[in-house]
């Protein structure tokens, strides 16, 4: 019989990537988290970690298994689902995160509709980054994530975590009012090939749909400046020192002297809902997705 512990423990050093982060994770010590796999290893009579350099990977036969513990886990979570099909209605607990426009724009009115529609079910939001709200799904520690795309995440098919499209997020140019493209309808980013340019710093998310973006236009920008707050970025528009490609639901302050340029070509950045395998029907879950998808059509109206 296999010790779902263990096999908990090994899916959380493929998750993590070593066994310290793993234990980290865990709340182990690195030696305990070792021997758990270790005694996992004993117990099935195949090796699950080999040494790579100073660290470890995971072997074919452990590969193998962890495709077998994560359809565990989530007809795991499917069996609790069924456990509690008398209690239908939405209750209890809900924890939601959300990257930083999610958790502005999208999780609050969520949250206030949900307490209107279901009085028993309490809402938890939590800001997080992207890679931080998929190991916060993993963990158990958040219910329902909104992320958005990023060469970070996990792939689609990942048996781990059920992931659908939510919305697109176009990018709008953002210039001083006075600039010259300020009163076009729509501009191809050709247009602004020239410019100084503002851009996400290097570890953000949004940094490679910008690049992106530019090199779909045939350029690479002249980044000159680097923020990590839109916010931020559009006062360094207003005083005339870039232009930048901005996400729609970014909220900027009304008072700037700036103007948004719709681009040609539609670029834009996909907004998933995430949860755990399994857990996507769960009542408080499909209550909070459905009023996520409304909230969703609005804002792409």
């Amino acid at each position: 019989m296999i010790d779902l512990r263990r096999l908990h423990v090994l899916r959380a050093v493929a998750h993590y990537g070593t066994v310290t982060a793993a234990a980290r994770a865990l709340h182990f010590t690195p030696s305990a988290a070792s021997q758990q796999i270790r005694q996992l290893a004993r117990d099935l009579g195949v090796d699950l970690l080999e040494p790579q350099g100073r660290g470890v990977r995971l072997t074919p036969a452990a590969e193998s298994l962890l495709a077998h513990a994560d359809a565990i886990q989530a007809r795991w979570e499917e069996a609790e689902l069924d456990l509690r099909a008398e209690y239908s209605a939405p209750s209890g607990q809900l924890r939601v995160s959300g990257f930083q426009t999610a958790a502005a724009l999208l999780l609050p009115p969520m949250a206030v509709r949900l307490a209107e529609r279901h009085p028993r079910l309490t809402v938890r939001i939590r800001e997080s980054g992207v890679p931080e709200c998929f190991d916060l799904l993993f963990e158990g520690e958040i219910d329902l994530a909104v992320v958005e795309v990023t060469p970070h995440n996990p792939p689609p098919g990942d048996a781990r975590f059920d992931q659908q499209p939510l919305l697109d997020d176009p990018y709008d140019l953002v210039v001083p009012d006075d600039h010259r493209l300020a009163g076009l309808a729509r501009v191809d980013l050709a247009e602004a090939a020239r410019e100084a340019w503002i851009a996400p710093v290097p570890d953000s998310p949004c940094r490679p749909h910008v690049m992106s973006a530019c090199g779909a236009a045939g350029f690479t920008p002249d980044v000159i400046h680097h923020a990590k707050d839109w916010n931020v970025t559009a006062h360094l528009i207003a005083h005339r020192l870039g232009v930048a490609l901005i996400p729609r639901l970014a909220r900027l302050s009304p008072d700037l002297p700036i103007t948004r340029v719709r681009c040609a070509g539609n670029p834009h950045r996909r907004i998933l809902s995430a949860t755990r395998s399994g857990c996507r029907t769960r009542p408080a879950v499909a209550a909070a997705l459905e009023q996520l998808r409304e909230l969703a059509a609005t804002a792409e109206a």
